[in-house]
């Protein structure tokens, strides 16, 4: 993960078997042959399939004798319901894709997963990243993807006319606003249009709320923390201030995620917060051209000697014990190959990377964006810190909108921060969690 020189990769595309199942769609190897055959659940989104289908098809290059398929369930909710189901049914298939995290808790872990502790690549793994695979008795996942952040995005062109410096505190970065506003560009791009976009101020801050209070998620999961008091208030009130100082394009209210991307690439407005793999995406697909010039910087605090990225851990491959035996070595030597950094070159090469990747060895292609590469050296200098959802299950479903009332000066920071607070307490009453 130290350097950012390029690996060549050549994969063979074979030709993938598909057949259609009662609960899914299967896609994977040729099925040739008599040797073993593995079966991966994943979720059906595009990118999901796309992934995998690169990855399997590399592996087939390696161990031409294991035959690996695929089935997909629905994203979201009722695919959650459905990885429950199969685990506690032990109908898992071999191998699952899946949530890192509070998500990944959620599974019962040390009753229905193989443990990987043991396995050698383990000692590879970004200790932010163990954390989310992991319980007191164990390690139970393989990362399949890159990280990536929730950060300021920026367009380095308007940077560079108006002789701007990347800031590392909330005055700095106000201060660069005021230069921005007075050049007649848009500050800070905000897209409430489509409302998830709207909670970037809120969940990029959390760097900085653990920097300032390294024990918040856990009293926090415990209601003994609360967004209403600092340091967690400030990522409400970043907001309302952002908006009072008149800082976001006209169109605000209405102006959608795609809107955002485009006024960057164009110049219009010089900031987006926003997660880097939506970002990366968009890049890659719409606007190629404008790879180098859209960067990213950690959403700043108070004090520039703690200024850091959040970050958001990959999905992983998970084990279930129902896969006894030889499937079992074969389950486990595929997952070690995925973690090695062979295997993160495949993934570089069958998906688009939001970040660095989370195991030591593997390293950037030299093509990725700026805004991939830029997040490397935070990676580099252990200037980077969980996202909220990785270190408690608590989280309110109102926040999206929430944020929009504070965004749009309907509602201010403190009052925001305070609704938010009532709002988790349903989620946390669901669970069941003691304190609430």
């Amino acid at each position: 993960m130290r350097s950012q020189r390029s690996r060549k990769l050549v994969i063979a595309a074979g030709t993938l078997a598909v057949a259609l199942t009662a609960t899914g769609c299967s896609s994977g190897g040729d099925g040739g042959g008599d040797g073993t055959e593995l079966s991966i659940y994943i979720d059906s989104a595009e990118s999901s399939v796309a992934t995998f289908d690169g990855i399997i098809a590399a592996y087939k290059e390696v161990e031409p004798d294991v035959t690996i398929t695929t089935e997909t369930h629905p994203a979201g909710g009722e695919g959650d319901n459905l990885v429950k189901t199969r685990l506690a049914t032990g109908e898992m298939n071999d191998l699952f894709y899946y949530n890192s995290g509070s998500l990944f808790q959620a599974l019962n872990p040390d009753q229905t997963l193989v443990d990987l502790s043991d396995e050698e690549w383990v000692d590879t793994l970004l200790p932010d990243y163990v954390t989310t695979v992991s319980t007191d008795e164990g390690l139970y996942g393989a990362p399949a993807a890159a990280s990536f952040a929730g950060a300021m995005i920026y367009s380095k062109p308007v940077y560079e006319e108006l002789g701007l410096t990347v800031p590392t505190t909330w005055d700095e970065f106000m201060a660069n606003n005021e230069k921005i506003k007075a050049a007649g560009i848009d500050p800070i791009a905000q897209t409430y249009g489509d409302t998830w976009t709207s909670q970037l101020f809120v969940l990029g801050d959390f760097y900085n709320v653990l920097a300032d209070d390294p024990d918040w998620a856990s009293e926090f999961t415990a209601n003994k923390r609360k967004f209403a008091d600092e340091p967690a208030l400030a990522g409400f009130e970043h907001q309302q201030e952002a908006f009072d100082a008149g800082y976001f394009n006209e169109d605000f209210a209405s102006a959608t995620y795609d809107d955002g991307v485009r006024m960057l690439v164009e110049g219009t407005a010089a900031q987006y917060p926003m997660l880097t793999g939506n970002v990366a995406g968009a890049i890659g697909a719409n606007y190629p051209e404008a790879a180098d010039s859209i960067g990213v910087f950690p959403i700043p605090g108070d004090d520039a000697a703690s200024n850091g990225l959040t970050v958001w851990m990959p999905n992983s491959i998970y084990i279930p014990k129902s896969t006894e035996g030889a499937t079992l070595e074969a389950a486990k030597k595929f997952t070690a190959w995925l973690a090695s950094p062979e295997g993160c070159d495949v993934i570089a090469a069958s998906s688009t990377l939001g970040g660095p990747f989370v195991t030591d060895g593997c390293d950037l292609p030299d093509d990725v964006p700026a805004i991939v590469s830029d997040m490397q050296v935070y990676f580099d200098n252990d200037q980077t810190g969980l996202a909220l959802e990785f270190l408690s299950p608590v989280k309110g479903p109102a926040l999206e909108q929430i944020t929009v009332e504070v965004g749009s000066g309907i509602t201010s920071g403190k009052d925001g921060a305070a609704l938010y607070d009532e709002d988790v307490k349903k989620q946390a009453k669901q669970l069941g969690l003691d304190g609430w």
